[in-house]
């Protein structure tokens, strides 16, 4: 008898700690889809805000592997669901972040066709997250034209604000009808008018610090999802 409870209870124990190891081992999965400013344009990749998010939840002890990233420097809405469609990845992921539409703005696109194409590329996201709306996130289109580059483009700069928040104005409404996180880093992009630290060294992307706020305000949000 005394044999049998030894037997049972040494494979019990090997059961649990089987159980431990495949949870200390399972990694959250993390798509990043966007432009130039989810790829981190100008900054090493590490500093890019899809890595520094992913470095702020693995300090917590929340395991994410290292992010999948579809997203080019001045992809457009339409151009990142071509892309999205030419990598038919049938994948599902813990957690979501959708950065697009700048490029629609600065290019002229117009309003309609970001919002159906926003649209089109929100849904997408939420089947990459398994149809699970809590686990995606949107983010808004920084400023541009409070950088260097925006300065010099010949464009009014408050014109170039007027046009980021009807946008991003857009986005939100969208996102939140869908019942998806929206994030407004916005207002922070614009801290880049006086603080030239926030900006990369080609005089237009953030820089990785500006890249650390994002990916600060996206953690508190996450970690409870994740967590």
């Amino acid at each position: 008898m005394k044999a049998m409870l030894f037997i049972f209870s040494f494979l019990t124990s090997a059961c649990i700690k089987n159980v431990e190891l495949r949870n200390n081992t399972a990694s959250s999965s993390y798509l990043a889809l966007g432009d130039s400013y989810t790829i981190g344009e100008s900054v090493a990749q590490a500093q890019s805000f899809p890595y520094q998010l992913q470095a702020l939840l693995n300090q917590q002890k929340i395991d994410v592997s290292k992010p999948q990233i579809i997203a080019t420097t001045g992809w457009t809405t339409d151009e990142l669901q071509n892309a999205i469609k030419q990598h038919n990845n049938a994948q599902k992921y813990d957690l979501v972040t959708l950065l697009i539409g700048v490029n629609n703005q600065y290019r002229g696109y117009s309003l309609e066709t970001y919002k159906k194409e926003f649209s089109e590329l929100l849904q997408t996201a939420i089947t990459f997250a398994n149809g699970n709306k809590n686990h995606v996130f949107v983010i808004s289109i920084p400023d541009w034209g409070v950088t260097p580059f925006g300065k010099n483009s010949g464009r009014a700069t408050q014109t170039i604000a007027d046009e980021i928040d009807v946008f991003n104005a857009a986005a939100e409404v969208i996102a939140s009808t869908a019942g998806v996180s929206y994030t407004d880093i916005t207002p922070g992009s614009r801290k880049a008018r006086t603080d030239v630290s926030l900006i990369a060294n080609d005089g237009l992307h953030p820089s990785g610090k500006m890249y650390a706020e994002w990916a600060n305000i996206l953690f508190t949000k996450i970690i409870a999802v994740l967590k």
